[in-house]
């Protein structure tokens, strides 16, 4: 037994020798970084600089916390509401249907509540404002801050932070993560509610490339399946190949899109005088189309990511098609409510930071007022561009432009 701890002492010293030699050498090689590091580190001080943080004090971490504390809490009010009313509305469909308790929960639910939370995202953002802002000003908060010889423009500095963080949050749910979810809620409202979807196309004529138009006579898009199949090819306004199939079928497995297989099919080519034909039973081929392109239905838009929805619009410009612009309006639609963050904060600051008799009942009532007129005026200028041939863009920031000007005449009113 003695010589058993003998030998454990023994490695018990080596290890401890090992490190102690290591550690040595790991603290030389830090001093030694350390001494050239210093002069590099002098002259570029001017890095610490770029730190945003260095510019956010307590004043504006206090604000912030406000900020995003209240509008948070306001989403989580008005969901939890619009939930109860939604379940007691669709309960008995649920029932009827067979609605199992895990696709309510996580692929209804889950998803209506971001679609709704963004719909309805500067909404939250005024009600936010005007809330807080209201509280700090009865409180005499406000003034203290001006008191002090803290400027409004500078109160507003937390405002932009809390705004732009909010702003970039609902473009990438808007872009990227709400489309993805629409799709799996539309789904489940076909099979649990109801719903319709449009699933089949009829008569579909589409320019799938330069000189080249395809033709389906039915398309089922649930089999993504097609029947009376032709494509023909035409070079300087003459036609040079003329491919008829009784069946295609869209490849969903392949690595590539485009990919479809005709059954019963036929080609004449035709080079002067003369003519030749081919034919045979199967056929694998790429034709520049996709299911998205030949059905339609309504709120496809919603289900695209934003750049999905750039591909799409520019693939159906190019083939001429007519039928882009609610597509075109959304994708604006997009970049333009998440600018509208920073417009109604400063419309809610302005009009909230004063303190007055009778509390915040007037600026909550002026901040529904205006919430509810730039959602409806939202949804006035898309309807004018997909009807009146407004142009999307223009449609899309129309409210943003009107807003704006509120905007800028409450902020030179605002108190300094």
């Amino acid at each position: 037994m003695q010589y058993a701890e003998i030998r454990k002492h023994r490695k018990r010293l080596k290890v401890a020798r090992w490190i102690d030699n290591h550690l040595k050498g790991f603290v030389a090689a830090w001093q030694w970084i350390k001494r050239k590091w210093q002069p590099i580190a002098s002259r570029l001080g001017w890095i610490k600089k770029l730190n945003p943080f260095r510019y956010i004090k307590i004043l504006d971490w206090y604000i912030i916390r406000k900020f995003i504390g209240t509008y948070i809490f306001a989403i989580a009010l008005i969901i939890s509401i619009s939930i109860v009313f939604d379940i007691n509305e669709n309960l008995a469909k649920f029932t009827q249907y067979h609605a199992p308790l895990r696709a309510i929960v996580f692929d209804y639910y889950a998803n209506f509540i971001p679609y709704f939370a963004n719909l309805f995202s500067p909404l939250f953002v005024f009600i936010a404002v005007i809330f807080f802002t209201s509280k700090l000003a009865g409180n005499s908060e406000i003034i203290s801050m001006l008191a002090a010889g803290v400027s409004f423009k500078r109160l507003m500095r937390p405002y932009m932070i809390s705004a732009a963080l909010i702003s970039l949050m609902t473009f990438y749910l808007g872009s990227y993560v709400i489309p993805k979810g629409t799709v799996i809620r539309q789904n489940f409202e076909t099979l649990y509610k109801n719903k319709k979807k449009n699933t089949s196309a009829e008569n579909v004529q589409l320019q799938v490339g330069k000189g080249v138009i395809a033709y389906i006579q039915h398309y089922d898009n649930t089999m993504k399946r097609g029947y009376g199949f032709c494509l023909d090819k035409f070079e300087n306004k003459k036609l040079v190949s003329h491919m008829t199939a009784q069946e295609i079928q869209y490849d969903t497995i392949s690595d590539s899109k485009y990919h479809w297989k005709a059954t019963t099919w036929r080609i004449r080519e035709l080079k002067g005088l003369r003519e030749k034909i081919t034919n045979g039973a199967k056929l694998d081929t790429l034709i520049m189309m996709e299911p998205t392109d030949l059905v339609f239905s309504k709120g496809q838009q919603e289900t695209f990511t934003s750049p999905q929805l750039r591909e799409y619009i520019n693939k159906q410009i190019d083939r001429g098609s007519g039928n882009v612009v609610q597509y075109e309006v959304e994708y604006h639609k997009r970049i333009a409510s998440s600018f509208a963050s920073f417009i109604l904060t400063t419309i809610g600051v302005s009009l909230s930071s004063r303190k007055r008799k009778g509390g915040m009942g007037l600026y909550l009532g002026i901040g529904l007022a205006l919430s509810f007129g730039y959602i409806m005026l939202q949804t006035v200028s898309s309807t004018f561009a997909i009807n009146a041939n407004t142009p999307p863009m223009l449609a899309a920031w129309l409210p943003n432009i009107i807003f704006a000007f509120i905007a800028y005449f409450c902020y030179r009113k605002a108190p300094n």
